[in-house]
């Protein structure tokens, strides 16, 4: 059973990183197999992690996306591009961070993370 002060916290936080309608489709899709997965997510990451005071959103984001880059998740940096932009990271720095994971992750998946972020880019309409 999820905390639930800490949910809605995480709940709150992740519909502003994420979008409502991404978050309450995830939600309202969750099905008897991955809800647990769904409430652990809202409730730890977002309504833990995020929420701390020590890092600012734009930080994590960024953080975020050199990490999905290193794990090379397509789908998990496709949402967090759009959170990142969400919160004030600019193109030119989602370009630096897989500029840098280039060198530290391996090529292969920074060129990935950039053919996303083009997607995701061109979706968006910039």
């Amino acid at each position: 059973m999820p905390d639930s002060q800490r949910y809605e916290r995480g709940l709150s936080v992740r519909k502003e990183v994420l979008g409502t309608d991404y978050v309450e489709s995830s939600i309202r899709g969750a099905d008897d197999f991955n809800r647990e997965m769904q409430q652990l997510v809202t409730e730890y990451a977002w309504g833990e992690i995020w929420s701390r005071p020590g890092l600012a959103r734009r930080d994590r984001s960024l953080l975020n996306l050199a990490m999905l880059t290193a794990l090379n998740r397509p789908h998990e940096l496709r949402l967090h591009l759009r959170g990142a932009l969400t919160n004030g990271v600019s193109k030119d720095e989602i370009k630096e961070v897989f500029l840098q994971a280039a060198v530290y992750c391996g090529a292969p998946a920074a060129l990935d993370s950039f053919r996303v972020a083009r997607e995701v880019f061109a979706e968006l309409g910039g």
